[in-house]
C-alpha cells in the first residue's frame, strides 16, 4: 500500500532556494522511490474548477503558472508520463461514490502540471519517470465533502498509486506582499508570526482526534473553530487538499483488508516568509487507529 501525502509546496522560490524544506522533501522522496509507486495522483490548490476534472494527457509538462520570479525558474521542466488508465480509474471511483457535489468528473486532455504538482514531484521523483495524473479541486465543496472525495480515492493506494494533496498549511499572501513599502519578509528568516503556530497547533490536535477515532467533525469545522483560521487562510483552497489526503488516509467506512493501522508523521515543518507553514504530512496505513494517536 502506498502512503497518502499532504505537501505544503510553498512559494515557487522553493525550487531554487529550498531552505530547510528542500532536504526534508528530498529525504521523503528517497523513501517514496523505494516504495516504487505505479503512479501519482495529485490534487493541487492551483487547479481549481467549478466541478471535478481529471487530466488525461499521455505526456505531462510543467506549467509555469506564476509571474515575477527569477528567469531560472521558468527553465525548469517536468515531463513525466501521464496515465490515462489512472484518470479513468479516478473518474470511476469518484462518480461511483455518489459524493454530494462531486457526482461528475470531466476529462481534460490539455491541462499541464501546475507548480503545486511539479515542484514537490521534482523532490520526490527527480527523473520524472513515474506517471502523474491531476484531479481538479472544487473549492466550493466543504472540507467534509473533500474528505469524502478522499475516501472514494482510497482504494488507489492499495493499487500502488500515491495519493498526494498539495497546498499550504497556512497561506496568507497579503502578509507577504502587503508589508510596509512593499518589502517582503525574508523567505527563510527566523521570525514566525504567533498566529501561525496557534493555528497549526490546533490543527494538529484536531488531526490527532480524527486519526484516533475517525471522527472528522472537529477538523472539518476548522474555519469556525480553529484560532486565527481566517487569517491563516483568507480563502481555503490551499488547505482543502489536506482534507482529500485525510480522506484517502482514513479510507472507506469498512476499511481496506490489507491496511495496517493509520499512522501520521510530518516530513517538513518549517515556516517561510514568517507566515507560510510548510507542514508536510505522511499518512501510512489506513483507517482510524485503535488508541489515542499522536502526529510525530
Amino acid at each position: 500500500m502506498q502512503p497518502a501525502l499532504y505537501v505544503s509546496h510553498g512559494s515557487p522560490m522553493l525550487a531554487i532556494e529550498p531552505g530547510p524544506s528542500g532536504p526534508a522533501l528530498d529525504a521523503l522522496g528517497a523513501t517514496l522511490r523505494a516504495r516504487r509507486p505505479r503512479a501519482v495522483l495529485v490534487v493541487s490548490a492551483h487547479w481549481i474548477y467549478s466541478t471535478l476534472a481529471v487530466s488525461t494527457r499521455e505526456r505531462q509538462q510543467a506549467w509555469h503558472d506564476f509571474g515575477g520570479f527569477p528567469r531560472e525558474l521558468y527553465a525548469l521542466r517536468y515531463d513525466a508520463p501521464g496515465a490515462p488508465w489512472l484518470a479513468q480509474r479516478v473518474k470511476t471511483l469518484v462518480e461511483s461514490a455518489h459524493v454530494a457535489g462531486a457526482g461528475f468528473v470531466a476529462a481534460d486532455e490539455e491541462r499541464p502540471l501546475d507548480h503545486g504538482a511539479w515542484m514537490p514531484l521534482r523532490h520526490f521523483f527527480p527523473d520524472a519517470d513515474v506517471p502523474v495524473v491531476q484531479l481538479a479541486l472544487n473549492p466550493y465543496l466543504s472540507p467534509a465533502v473533500q474528505i469524502e472525495i478522499g475516501r472514494a480515492l482510497a482504494p488507489l493506494r492499495d493499487e500502488g498509486v500515491l495519493v498526494m494533496g498539495s497546498g499550504s498549511f497556512t497561506h496568507n499572501l497579503q502578509e507577504i506582499f502587503g508589508g510596509e513599502r512593499g518589502q517582503r519578509p525574508a523567505q527563510h528568516g527566523p521570525r514566525t508570526e504567533p498566529y501561525v503556530d496557534a493555528f497549526r497547533d490546533w490543527m494538529l490536535a484536531a488531526l490527532e482526534t480524527a486519526v484516533a477515532g475517525g471522527d472528522t467533525s472537529l477538523i472539518a469545522d476548522y474555519r469556525a473553530q480553529a484560532p486565527f483560521a481566517r487569517r491563516a487562510h483568507p480563502t481555503d483552497e490551499h488547505l482543502l487538499p489536506f482534507f482529500v489526503a485525510l480522506g484517502a488516509a482514513l479510507g472507506p467506512a469498512a476499511g481496506m483488508p490489507t491496511a495496517a493501522p493509520l499512522a501520521v508523521s510530518r516530513a517538513a515543518r518549517d515556516v517561510t516568509y514568517g507566515v507560510l507553514a510548510m507542514d508536510t504530512f505522511v499518512f501510512e496505513g489506513m483507517g482510524a487507529a485503535s488508541q489515542a494517536a499522536t502526529v510525530a
